[in-house]
């Protein structure tokens, strides 16, 4: 497995008083030869043609470059595919193609789109370029290789429109939006919190009224970085000490969720826990600490809000800044995994917990194991890498 990995975000605003974006932005996970393939198309005009043009676009290109057809045949497909504009003329949406090769290359192709930024340092860092001309369009061709660190983030055009005639003048200039990030640069930040942040300065400079669909697609090169988590103790007894052998000879950070599970780890580990009744959050328990584990929290309460957070994460974000600094289990659970791991392993236990068979309590077995499944699926469609163990 390389040391290396690719974290990937978007995010879009739909233009003011569309239901529907006009960018569509498809993404071709890891196949044989271990290549990303993630396209951002903007369709011409709005609303439900945009959307049908940009869609169709992506989901040709993306198909077709994941099988290793030439750009050229893209652009000849796209061409040949692609209603024509009774109005315009034209039958296009402008893309822009990222492919990450085993970590180790980026190929850039764009068309019509605002160039790709690729901060590396977190500093703009201008990479070459080769011009084209393929069907009677200008195709721009870059080839580099990747550096840990490397963010490149593509955008469509409503990103350089942010504000025009409203807050600026002539729109948010390319060399504006660098030295934005530039200066929001931090090398925590996840390829999402890139596109958020960058997507909620553009809704402000468009006053919250966006005059196009805005787009913006993060890419990070990132070194890999694992994570199990352990909630509840097994169903058979006589499973424990393999269960934590295992979780405990894993490689990275450790998380323990759980009263009764966190006991048991301590005991194994022939240490004590010991709880923090600082209430940081009135509706999440206090977190404990166990020498040798890196986090110890209570289980059923605190996942559910962790799952909460997922699910928002995976929406707009809005409640990045709920999790992001505060000190409260939930939050600290979802730093980690949300931002700090890129391979989850997951230990849950199905032992029936007694304290959970109260029937005026809203918690019980089923439960427990549905938050596991819904976070597994969270965690896998922000680009973890998951599995999960059951005892």
């Amino acid at each position: 497995m390389s040391e290396l990995c690719t974290d990937i975000g978007y995010y879009s605003l739909n233009k003011k008083g569309e239901q529907l974006c006009g960018d569509h932005i498809d993404v071709i996970e890891p196949d044989n030869d271990n290549t990303i393939t993630a396209v951002l198309a903007d369709g011409l005009g709005s609303g439900v043609k945009a959307c049908i043009l940009s869609t169709l676009t992506s989901k040709i290109i993306s198909t077709l470059m994941a099988n290793n057809i030439s750009i050229e045949e893209c652009v000849e497909t796209i061409a040949a595919t692609l209603p024509v504009c009774s109005v315009r003329g034209v039958a296009y949406s402008t893309f822009t193609i990222l492919r990450i090769v085993d970590n180790r290359e980026a190929e850039i192709i764009q068309f019509d789109n605002p160039h790709v930024i690729l901060l590396r340092g977190g500093k703009s860092f201008a990479y070459p370029e080769e011009e084209r001309v393929i069907g009677g369009k200008k195709i721009y061709r870059s080839r580099l290789t990747l550096q840990e660190g490397d963010i490149f983030l593509a955008m469509s055009d409503g990103v350089i429109h942010a504000g025009v005639g409203m807050t600026l003048n002539f729109g948010w200039l390319r060399e504006n939006v660098i030295e934005f990030l530039e200066m929001m640069y931090d090398p925590d930040f996840t390829a999402k919190t890139y596109s958020t942040i960058l997507l909620n300065e553009c809704n402000r400079l468009y006053e919250g009224m966006p005059g196009d669909d805005t787009t913006v697609l993060a890419i990070k090169v990132r070194r890999r970085q694992p994570v199990s988590l352990m909630i509840g103790p097994p169903r058979d007894p006589n499973d424990l000490h393999e269960m934590h052998e295992r979780f405990f000879g894993e490689e990275g950070k450790h998380i323990v969720c759980g009263g009764t599970t966190s006991k048991l780890a301590a005991e194994y580990l022939g240490k004590t826990v010991d709880t923090c009744m600082d209430y940081l959050d009135p509706e999440i328990p206090p977190i404990a600490t166990i020498d040798g584990v890196d986090l110890v929290t209570e289980g059923v309460i605190t996942f559910s809000r962790v799952l909460e957070y997922a699910e928002n994460y995976l929406e707009d974000n809005t409640r990045y800044t709920d999790w992001s600094y505060k000190r409260d289990g939930a939050s600290l659970i979802a730093r980690m995994l949300f931002e700090q791991a890129t391979d989850i392993h997951f230990y849950v236990g199905r032992a029936v917990n007694p304290a959970h068979q109260n029937p005026s309590l809203p918690i019980n077995f089923n439960i427990k194991m549905q938050l596991v499944d819904k976070l597994t699926d969270c965690l896998k469609k922000m680009g973890k890498r998951v599995q999960v163990t059951r005892y």
